[in-house]
């Protein structure tokens, strides 16, 4: 991994560490793949750190710039798939 991750300097240090949670869930997603309920908890907690969607696509689209991955691939997937099991892309 050579990039970093995305953060808000107003976030805690508790905010970042559960926002490059998340990030991880996406790469996760990716190189193997990840439990849906997993997914969807660290999604939620994201969301609560940063609510708005103008704030989360540029987020996710700074992460995506960085490292290759889709936020919005993952996500679109995990909403898509109705019940539990892994999401991979």
């Amino acid at each position: 991994m050579e990039y970093q991750y995305p953060f808000d300097i107003d976030w805690t240090t508790e905010e970042v560490i559960d926002v490059i949670a998340f990030f991880e869930s996406i790469e996760q997603a990716y190189e193997k793949s990840i439990e849906r309920d997993v997914l969807m908890k660290k999604y939620k907690r994201f969301k609560e750190i940063v609510p708005g969607k103008a704030d989360e696509k540029r987020i996710c689209d700074e992460f995506q710039q960085s490292s290759g991955y889709s936020s919005y691939h993952v996500i679109k997937k995990m909403k898509d798939q109705p019940e539990s099991g892994r999401i991979s892309l």
